[in-house]
Protein backbone atom coordinates (compact mmCIF):
# COMPACT_ATOMS: atom_id res chain seq x y z
CA UNK A 1 0.00 0.00 0.00
CA UNK A 2 1.58 2.97 -1.15
CA UNK A 3 -0.08 6.66 0.34
CA UNK A 4 0.68 9.45 -1.78
CA UNK A 5 1.77 12.60 -0.01
CA UNK A 6 -1.44 14.35 1.41
CA UNK A 7 -0.81 17.74 0.14
CA UNK A 8 -3.06 19.87 2.31
CA UNK A 9 -2.29 18.45 5.58
CA UNK A 10 1.35 18.38 4.97
CA UNK A 11 1.34 22.07 3.92
CA UNK A 12 -0.65 22.79 7.12
CA UNK A 13 1.33 20.78 9.63
CA UNK A 14 4.66 22.92 7.92
CA UNK A 15 3.03 26.25 8.72
CA UNK A 16 0.01 26.74 10.31
CA UNK A 17 1.93 27.17 13.39
CA UNK A 18 4.71 29.15 12.25
CA UNK A 19 3.21 31.76 9.96
CA UNK A 20 2.18 35.23 11.75
CA UNK A 21 -1.26 35.18 9.82
CA UNK A 22 -3.25 31.75 9.60
CA UNK A 23 -6.32 32.04 7.48
CA UNK A 24 -5.87 28.17 6.07
CA UNK A 25 -8.14 26.87 8.88
CA UNK A 26 -11.93 26.05 7.68
CA UNK A 27 -13.27 25.76 10.91
CA UNK A 28 -14.12 28.70 13.57
CA UNK A 29 -12.42 30.09 16.26
CA UNK A 30 -11.66 27.32 19.04
CA UNK A 31 -13.56 26.85 22.11
CA UNK A 32 -11.33 27.09 25.95
CA UNK A 33 -11.54 23.66 28.24
CA UNK A 34 -12.96 25.86 30.62
CA UNK A 35 -15.61 27.39 28.05
CA UNK A 36 -16.97 24.23 27.51
CA UNK A 37 -16.94 23.08 30.83
CA UNK A 38 -18.13 25.77 32.29
CA UNK A 39 -19.23 24.78 36.04
CA UNK A 40 -17.52 23.60 38.91
CA UNK A 41 -19.10 20.27 38.91
CA UNK A 42 -18.33 19.77 35.35
CA UNK A 43 -14.85 20.81 36.05
CA UNK A 44 -14.78 18.27 39.14
CA UNK A 45 -15.63 15.44 36.94
CA UNK A 46 -13.00 16.23 34.05
CA UNK A 47 -10.13 16.16 37.11
CA UNK A 48 -12.02 12.99 38.65
CA UNK A 49 -11.63 11.58 34.99
CA UNK A 50 -9.58 8.13 35.43
CA UNK A 51 -7.44 8.02 32.59
CA UNK A 52 -7.81 4.19 31.79
CA UNK A 53 -9.18 2.89 28.07
CA UNK A 54 -12.44 4.26 27.23
CA UNK A 55 -15.16 1.68 25.80
CA UNK A 56 -13.27 1.67 22.47
CA UNK A 57 -15.96 2.38 19.64
CA UNK A 58 -17.15 5.03 22.03
CA UNK A 59 -19.19 5.27 25.52
CA UNK A 60 -22.62 4.17 25.25
CA UNK A 61 -23.17 8.25 26.63
CA UNK A 62 -21.81 9.56 23.50
CA UNK A 63 -23.00 6.95 21.43
CA UNK A 64 -26.70 7.57 22.53
CA UNK A 65 -26.37 11.43 22.04
CA UNK A 66 -24.92 11.05 19.02
CA UNK A 67 -27.83 8.80 17.86
CA UNK A 68 -29.82 11.66 18.83
CA UNK A 69 -28.64 13.38 15.91
CA UNK A 70 -30.11 10.86 13.75
CA UNK A 71 -33.93 9.91 13.30
CA UNK A 72 -34.12 6.35 13.76
CA UNK A 73 -30.45 5.65 14.64
CA UNK A 74 -29.56 3.22 18.09
CA UNK A 75 -26.03 3.59 19.61
CA UNK A 76 -25.00 0.54 17.57
CA UNK A 77 -25.11 2.69 14.15
CA UNK A 78 -22.50 4.84 15.64
CA UNK A 79 -18.69 4.09 15.58
CA UNK A 80 -16.61 6.97 17.50
CA UNK A 81 -13.32 7.95 16.07
CA UNK A 82 -10.30 10.08 17.11
CA UNK A 83 -11.65 12.75 14.40
CA UNK A 84 -13.39 12.88 11.10
CA UNK A 85 -10.32 11.55 9.65
CA UNK A 86 -10.34 8.63 11.28
CA UNK A 87 -14.08 7.88 10.47
CA UNK A 88 -12.77 8.53 7.02
CA UNK A 89 -10.41 6.28 7.20
CA UNK A 90 -12.15 3.10 8.55
CA UNK A 91 -14.69 3.42 5.83
CA UNK A 92 -12.26 3.30 2.87
CA UNK A 93 -10.24 0.17 5.07
CA UNK A 94 -13.49 -1.16 5.16
CA UNK A 95 -15.36 -1.07 2.02
CA UNK A 96 -12.06 -0.48 -0.84
CA UNK A 97 -11.01 -3.50 -2.56
CA UNK A 98 -8.50 -3.74 -5.55
CA UNK A 99 -10.04 -3.45 -8.88
CA UNK A 100 -12.96 -1.57 -6.79
CA UNK A 101 -14.18 2.33 -8.73
CA UNK A 102 -15.23 5.06 -6.01
CA UNK A 103 -16.84 8.18 -7.75
CA UNK A 104 -15.54 11.26 -5.40
CA UNK A 105 -17.18 14.76 -5.83
CA UNK A 106 -14.74 17.45 -6.37
CA UNK A 107 -13.46 20.28 -4.93
CA UNK A 108 -12.89 18.53 -1.80
CA UNK A 109 -10.96 17.56 1.33
CA UNK A 110 -9.14 14.80 -0.56
CA UNK A 111 -8.42 12.08 2.08
CA UNK A 112 -10.85 9.71 0.90
CA UNK A 113 -9.66 9.66 -2.59
CA UNK A 114 -5.53 9.28 -1.66
CA UNK A 115 -6.91 6.54 0.35
CA UNK A 116 -8.71 5.07 -2.27
CA UNK A 117 -6.12 4.91 -4.77
CA UNK A 118 -3.65 3.80 -2.22
CA UNK A 119 -6.16 0.38 -1.46
CA UNK A 120 -6.01 -0.54 -5.63
CA UNK A 121 -9.44 1.61 -6.43
CA UNK A 122 -9.88 3.96 -9.66
CA UNK A 123 -11.35 7.66 -8.68
CA UNK A 124 -13.71 8.99 -10.80
CA UNK A 125 -14.21 12.65 -10.65
CA UNK A 126 -17.44 14.07 -10.13
CA UNK A 127 -16.92 17.70 -11.10
CA UNK A 128 -19.25 20.75 -8.97
CA UNK A 129 -19.53 23.39 -11.58
CA UNK A 130 -20.22 27.23 -11.05
CA UNK A 131 -23.59 27.84 -12.22
CA UNK A 132 -25.69 30.97 -12.93
CA UNK A 133 -24.90 34.91 -12.15
CA UNK A 134 -24.92 37.54 -9.42
CA UNK A 135 -27.07 37.14 -6.58
CA UNK A 136 -28.19 33.45 -8.53
CA UNK A 137 -24.83 32.06 -8.97
CA UNK A 138 -23.77 29.00 -6.64
CA UNK A 139 -22.34 25.68 -7.19
CA UNK A 140 -23.94 22.81 -8.54
CA UNK A 141 -23.38 18.99 -9.55
CA UNK A 142 -25.50 17.55 -12.36
CA UNK A 143 -27.50 14.41 -11.35
CA UNK A 144 -27.12 13.49 -15.77
CA UNK A 145 -23.04 13.51 -15.13
CA UNK A 146 -22.84 11.04 -12.17
CA UNK A 147 -24.95 8.70 -14.17
CA UNK A 148 -22.35 8.39 -16.70
CA UNK A 149 -19.90 7.99 -14.29
CA UNK A 150 -21.18 5.22 -11.86
CA UNK A 151 -21.44 1.46 -13.03
CA UNK A 152 -20.99 -1.97 -12.12
CA UNK A 153 -17.16 -1.84 -10.40
CA UNK A 154 -18.49 1.35 -8.27
CA UNK A 155 -17.89 0.45 -4.83
CA UNK A 156 -19.14 4.05 -3.66
CA UNK A 157 -19.89 7.20 -4.08
CA UNK A 158 -18.17 9.94 -1.94
CA UNK A 159 -19.58 13.85 -0.75
CA UNK A 160 -19.01 16.53 1.34
CA UNK A 161 -21.96 18.47 2.49
CA UNK A 162 -21.75 21.21 3.07
CA UNK A 163 -19.00 20.65 0.47
CA UNK A 164 -15.36 21.89 1.39
CA UNK A 165 -14.28 23.85 0.38
CA UNK A 166 -17.04 25.77 -1.78
CA UNK A 167 -19.46 26.10 0.91
CA UNK A 168 -22.00 25.14 -1.32
CA UNK A 169 -25.15 22.69 0.37
CA UNK A 170 -26.74 20.01 -2.13
CA UNK A 171 -30.01 20.16 -2.11
CA UNK A 172 -32.62 17.42 -1.02
CA UNK A 173 -33.49 16.32 -4.60
CA UNK A 174 -29.90 15.87 -5.49
CA UNK A 175 -29.09 13.52 -2.36
CA UNK A 176 -31.83 11.65 -3.56
CA UNK A 177 -31.06 11.42 -7.50
CA UNK A 178 -27.20 10.39 -5.49
CA UNK A 179 -29.36 7.62 -3.94
CA UNK A 180 -31.24 6.59 -6.62
CA UNK A 181 -28.38 6.04 -8.87
CA UNK A 182 -26.03 4.27 -5.94
CA UNK A 183 -29.07 1.95 -5.55
CA UNK A 184 -29.08 0.59 -9.02
CA UNK A 185 -25.47 -0.81 -8.35
CA UNK A 186 -25.78 -1.59 -4.73
CA UNK A 187 -22.83 1.26 -4.36
CA UNK A 188 -22.38 3.09 -0.61
CA UNK A 189 -23.23 6.77 -0.53
CA UNK A 190 -20.68 8.21 2.05
CA UNK A 191 -21.26 11.39 2.94
CA UNK A 192 -18.96 13.76 4.88
CA UNK A 193 -21.28 15.88 6.91
CA UNK A 194 -18.66 17.65 9.03
CA UNK A 195 -19.46 21.53 8.16
CA UNK A 196 -23.09 20.36 8.76
CA UNK A 197 -24.49 23.03 11.90
CA UNK A 198 -21.98 25.66 10.37
CA UNK A 199 -24.98 27.34 8.24
CA UNK A 200 -24.77 30.80 6.60
CA UNK A 201 -28.05 31.12 5.39
CA UNK A 202 -31.20 28.50 7.02
CA UNK A 203 -29.73 26.43 10.09
CA UNK A 204 -30.10 23.09 8.42
CA UNK A 205 -28.34 21.24 5.72
CA UNK A 206 -30.05 18.26 4.13
CA UNK A 207 -28.74 15.02 5.08
CA UNK A 208 -27.80 11.77 3.50
CA UNK A 209 -29.29 10.04 6.90
CA UNK A 210 -32.26 8.14 6.27
CA UNK A 211 -32.32 8.46 2.05
CA UNK A 212 -31.03 5.24 1.17
CA UNK A 213 -30.15 1.63 2.71
CA UNK A 214 -26.63 2.07 1.74
CA UNK A 215 -26.23 5.65 3.05
CA UNK A 216 -23.34 6.40 5.31
CA UNK A 217 -22.55 9.86 7.37
CA UNK A 218 -18.87 10.57 8.26
CA UNK A 219 -18.91 13.50 10.99
CA UNK A 220 -17.30 15.16 14.18
CA UNK A 221 -16.90 17.89 16.75
CA UNK A 222 -13.95 19.74 14.47
CA UNK A 223 -15.81 22.49 12.14
CA UNK A 224 -19.49 23.21 13.01
CA UNK A 225 -18.29 22.74 16.51
CA UNK A 226 -15.34 24.56 17.13
CA UNK A 227 -13.49 21.74 19.30
CA UNK A 228 -10.88 20.72 16.86
CA UNK A 229 -8.51 19.52 19.59
CA UNK A 230 -10.88 17.14 20.81
CA UNK A 231 -10.40 14.98 18.01
CA UNK A 232 -13.81 13.21 18.12
CA UNK A 233 -15.28 11.93 15.20
CA UNK A 234 -18.08 9.27 14.30
CA UNK A 235 -19.70 7.59 11.73
CA UNK A 236 -23.07 6.83 11.49
CA UNK A 237 -24.29 3.97 9.03
CA UNK A 238 -26.62 0.57 8.82
CA UNK A 239 -25.66 -0.94 12.46
CA UNK A 240 -23.65 -4.59 10.80
CA UNK A 241 -21.98 -1.88 8.96
CA UNK A 242 -20.70 -0.06 12.09
CA UNK A 243 -20.08 -3.61 13.48
CA UNK A 244 -17.43 -3.96 11.07
CA UNK A 245 -15.78 -0.85 11.46
CA UNK A 246 -15.09 -1.53 15.37
CA UNK A 247 -12.93 -4.11 13.70
CA UNK A 248 -11.09 -2.07 12.06
CA UNK A 249 -11.14 0.63 14.64
CA UNK A 250 -9.37 -2.16 16.74
CA UNK A 251 -6.27 -1.94 14.57
CA UNK A 252 -5.86 2.16 13.89
CA UNK A 253 -6.27 3.71 17.01
CA UNK A 254 -8.14 1.48 19.42
CA UNK A 255 -10.01 4.03 21.27
CA UNK A 256 -10.83 7.73 21.56
CA UNK A 257 -9.22 9.49 24.56
CA UNK A 258 -11.00 9.38 27.39
CA UNK A 259 -11.04 12.59 28.68
CA UNK A 260 -11.50 13.59 24.62
CA UNK A 261 -14.92 11.45 25.58
CA UNK A 262 -16.10 13.26 28.51
CA UNK A 263 -15.72 16.37 27.25
CA UNK A 264 -17.72 15.05 23.79
CA UNK A 265 -20.53 14.01 26.48
CA UNK A 266 -20.94 17.86 27.17
CA UNK A 267 -20.61 19.21 23.77
CA UNK A 268 -22.94 17.00 22.62
CA UNK A 269 -25.60 17.47 25.38
CA UNK A 270 -28.68 18.76 23.81
CA UNK A 271 -29.51 22.28 25.31
CA UNK A 272 -25.68 22.78 24.82
CA UNK A 273 -25.27 21.43 21.33
CA UNK A 274 -27.59 23.60 20.25
CA UNK A 275 -25.63 26.63 22.00
CA UNK A 276 -22.65 25.42 20.45
CA UNK A 277 -23.49 25.45 16.76
CA UNK A 278 -25.62 28.74 17.30
CA UNK A 279 -22.00 30.33 18.32
CA UNK A 280 -20.23 29.36 15.14
CA UNK A 281 -23.19 29.88 12.89
CA UNK A 282 -23.01 33.72 14.78
CA UNK A 283 -19.40 33.91 13.77
CA UNK A 284 -19.91 32.76 10.30
CA UNK A 285 -22.67 35.06 9.83
CA UNK A 286 -21.03 37.92 11.26
CA UNK A 287 -17.48 37.41 9.27
CA UNK A 288 -18.35 36.77 5.73
CA UNK A 289 -19.36 40.21 5.24
CA UNK A 290 -16.26 41.38 6.09
CA UNK A 291 -14.47 38.98 3.05
CA UNK A 292 -17.20 39.80 1.04
CA UNK A 293 -16.59 43.87 0.98
CA UNK A 294 -13.00 43.26 0.82
CA UNK A 295 -13.32 40.58 -2.34
CA UNK A 296 -15.67 43.39 -3.89
CA UNK A 297 -12.69 45.84 -3.51
CA UNK A 298 -9.58 43.54 -5.02
CA UNK A 299 -8.94 43.09 -8.78
CA UNK A 300 -9.08 39.76 -10.69
CA UNK A 301 -11.10 38.13 -7.78
CA UNK A 302 -14.22 36.41 -7.82
CA UNK A 303 -16.06 34.03 -5.60
CA UNK A 304 -19.66 32.50 -5.31
CA UNK A 305 -21.06 33.57 -1.46
CA UNK A 306 -20.41 29.93 0.60
CA UNK A 307 -23.61 28.57 1.70
CA UNK A 308 -22.18 27.64 4.87
CA UNK A 309 -18.77 26.61 7.42
CA UNK A 310 -16.08 30.00 7.47
CA UNK A 311 -14.62 29.12 4.24
CA UNK A 312 -14.73 31.11 0.92
CA UNK A 313 -13.31 29.62 -2.21
CA UNK A 314 -12.10 32.29 -4.34
CA UNK A 315 -11.31 32.89 -8.19
CA UNK A 316 -8.07 34.28 -9.66
CA UNK A 317 -6.85 35.09 -12.67
CA UNK A 318 -2.89 34.96 -12.37
CA UNK A 319 -1.34 32.62 -14.20
CA UNK A 320 0.31 30.89 -11.99
CA UNK A 321 -0.57 27.60 -9.79
CA UNK A 322 -2.43 28.40 -6.81
CA UNK A 323 0.28 26.41 -5.06
CA UNK A 324 2.71 28.17 -5.93
CA UNK A 325 1.53 31.78 -5.30
CA UNK A 326 0.05 30.59 -2.07
CA UNK A 327 3.89 29.40 -1.32
CA UNK A 328 4.57 32.98 -2.38
CA UNK A 329 1.99 34.44 -0.09
CA UNK A 330 3.55 32.93 2.59
CA UNK A 331 7.18 33.51 2.01
CA UNK A 332 6.64 37.13 1.23
CA UNK A 333 3.51 38.06 3.41
CA UNK A 334 3.75 35.61 6.23
CA UNK A 335 0.03 34.67 5.54
CA UNK A 336 -1.37 31.10 5.38
CA UNK A 337 -4.22 30.12 2.50
CA UNK A 338 -5.00 26.69 0.99
CA UNK A 339 -4.11 26.74 -2.49
CA UNK A 340 -7.35 25.16 -4.76
CA UNK A 341 -5.25 22.29 -6.30
CA UNK A 342 -4.76 20.76 -3.26
CA UNK A 343 -8.63 20.32 -3.24
CA UNK A 344 -8.80 18.97 -6.47
CA UNK A 345 -9.61 22.36 -8.45
CA UNK A 346 -6.41 24.69 -9.36
CA UNK A 347 -7.09 28.65 -9.96
CA UNK A 348 -8.78 28.93 -6.72
CA UNK A 349 -7.63 29.82 -3.15
CA UNK A 350 -9.64 28.36 -0.22
CA UNK A 351 -9.51 31.46 2.46
CA UNK A 352 -10.99 31.10 5.94
CA UNK A 353 -12.61 33.30 8.00
CA UNK A 354 -13.87 32.14 11.23
CA UNK A 355 -10.86 33.90 13.42
CA UNK A 356 -11.08 37.58 15.17
CA UNK A 357 -12.48 40.14 12.67
CA UNK A 358 -9.83 42.35 13.40
CA UNK A 359 -6.91 39.47 12.95
CA UNK A 360 -8.64 38.34 9.26
CA UNK A 361 -9.19 42.11 8.49
CA UNK A 362 -5.41 42.49 8.84
CA UNK A 363 -4.38 39.21 6.82
CA UNK A 364 -6.79 39.95 3.86
CA UNK A 365 -4.82 43.44 3.73
CA UNK A 366 -1.74 41.24 3.55
CA UNK A 367 -3.12 39.13 1.00
CA UNK A 368 -4.87 41.95 -1.26
CA UNK A 369 -0.61 43.52 -1.17
CA UNK A 370 0.95 40.77 -2.34
CA UNK A 371 -2.31 40.26 -5.25
CA UNK A 372 -1.27 43.60 -6.49
CA UNK A 373 2.26 43.03 -7.03
CA UNK A 374 1.51 39.70 -8.80
CA UNK A 375 1.30 38.69 -12.57
CA UNK A 376 -1.36 40.28 -14.65
CA UNK A 377 -2.65 42.35 -11.92
CA UNK A 378 0.95 43.98 -10.67
CA UNK A 379 0.81 47.67 -10.84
Amino acid sequence: MQLETFALERFQSMWENRVAWNVSESGVHPLRVSELADTPALRDALLEQELGYPQTNGTAELRDLIAAIYPGATRDCIQVTNGGSEANCVLMLRLIEPGDEIVFLEPNYLQASGLARALGATVRTWRMRETGAGANARWNADLDELEALVGRKTRAILLCNPNNPTGARLDPALLDGVCRIAGRVGAWVIDDEIYRGAEREADDTATIWGRYDRAIVSSGLSKAYGLPGLRIGWVAGPAPLVADLWAVHDYTTIAPGGINDRLARIALEPARRETLLARTRGIVRANYPLVRRWLERQDGLSHIAPEAGAIVFVKHQHPVRSSVLAERLREERGVLVVPGDYCGMDGYLRLGFGSDPAYLASALTLIGEFLDTVGVHAR
